[in-house]
């Protein structure tokens, strides 16, 4: 099973989390359990729901470990490791970074509204 294109939405299922980070669903719940994350919400279901944010840590998660071929104590230390150099950034710089992909992200917005 393939990665898929991924979708932009509020929340994501399970199995589409799943089908976009091209894993079995068995293997991203391992995940979460072994690198301490979990759906970041339920609906009326009970099912979990997974953000954008969620979303991206699953492909970070495998970059780490199908491309890069980390172990999974190598791949938690160096998302650790990412996360202490973004907390310690420059935090106007930091802001910057997201002006510029908000931008961004109006400008596909707008491109998408301009097509007939």
């Amino acid at each position: 099973m393939g990665p898929q294109a991924i979708p932009q939405k509020l929340y994501y299922r399970l199995g589409e989390v799943a089908e976009v980070a091209g894993v079995k669903e068995h293997v991203l719940r391992y995940w979460e359990a072994e690198f301490a994350f979990r759906a970041s919400g339920k609906d009326e279901g009970n099912q979990g729901l997974y953000t954008q944010k969620d979303l991206e840590k699953v492909l970070a998660i495998k970059k780490l470990l199908v491309e890069e071929r980390h172990s999974v104590a190598s791949a938690k230390k160096r998302l650790r490791d990412e996360i202490v150099k973004v907390r310690d950034a420059d935090p106007r710089e930091e802001r910057k970074r997201l002006l510029r992909q908000v931008l961004s992200e109006v400008g596909e917005l707008v491109n998408i509204l301009d097509r007939p």
